[in-house]
């Protein structure tokens, strides 16, 4: 490249701010830039240039879901492209903000790890079934696309309750919360929302969540909802199938919708609130 060549992309460079400038090919035809968003996220911009730059406009890659339109002239310089990618980043904030509520509430079995190009993200529904999500980038929080995964009958129930369900969603509601809203239930928290594994499965059953089942109604997938409270124990257990175990158990007494009985861990005496439905896996 030509020395007047040089000048002008390290006189262009200078302009942006060396601090943004993340890497220079050696012949100064490749640059990338990072630009910050109001949450702190950091945005990288990639500049190829053209040998008749700048008669010849550049072109731009980004991680972002989607490409911006560069507005470019002959007097353009590459401190307008990054400007135009910062708009570009500001836009996209809400779109961002709520893949990252995702990520806080939810079990996220894909992408393990995300890049802001990536608008969808594959939730944990319970033991055997997950659902992939959609959002889009520019109302993202809208009804999202979505495609469950596991066995027909689960797939089909899980079908028949978003589109049930699928009018509860209101744009004034957080992400998370629709999602709850939709599913009427408690989906699945990130691993490490989990205070240990003990807590995490139930001592009866040894699954984590409830299956997906219509019979389970309002607790259908559900964490564990029940926690043993003698300090030396704190088993944990769905409260659907610590019912099922004592109506199992001859000792065991019940007034009204209450259950008493012993921990079948460590024998404290417990109290359990059952529902008239029983556990359709254990009956």
């Amino acid at each position: 490249m030509s020395t007047s060549f040089s000048r002008k992309i390290y006189s262009e460079v200078e302009e942006v701010g060396w601090e943004h400038l993340v890497r220079m090919g050696e012949d100064l035809t490749f640059l990338s830039f990072r630009v910050m968003d109001t949450k702190g996220r950091v945005h990288i911009l990639e500049i190829t240039l053209d040998k008749t730059y700048p008669r010849c406009p550049p072109s731009v890659s980004v991680d972002a879901p989607y490409n911006f339109s560069l507005e470019w002239s002959s007097h353009s310089k590459l401190r307008d492209v990054v400007r135009q990618f910062q708009k570009h980043v500001d836009k996209l904030q809400g779109f961002w903000s709520t893949l990252d509520d995702i990520d806080r509430s939810f079990w996220v079995i894909d992408p393990k790890h995300s890049h802001y190009a990536m608008s969808y993200r594959q939730i944990k529904l319970g033991n055997d079934c997950s659902v992939i999500l959609s959002i889009n980038a520019n109302d993202p929080l809208s009804l999202p696309e979505c495609r469950f995964l596991g066995s027909d009958n689960t797939v089909n129930f899980l079908r028949d309750i978003w589109k049930r369900n699928c009018t509860r969603w209101a744009k004034d509601k957080s992400f998370p919360e629709n999602l709850a809203r939709v599913f009427d239930t408690q989906l699945p928290q990130p691993p490490h929302v989990q205070k240990n594994e003990e807590q995490v499965e139930c001592g009866i059953c040894y699954a984590q969540y409830l299956p997906i089942d219509d019979e389970l109604g309002a607790k259908s997938g559900r964490a564990t909802d029940y926690t043993c409270e003698n300090g030396n124990c704190n088993r944990a257990f769905h409260s659907v199938c610590l019912g099922d175990w004592l109506r199992s158990i001859t000792t065991t007494r019940q007034s009204f919708d209450v259950l008493f009985g012993n921990c079948p861990y460590c024998s404290d005496p417990i109290a359990v609130k059952i529902s008239t439905k029983t556990h359709p896996y254990l009956s």
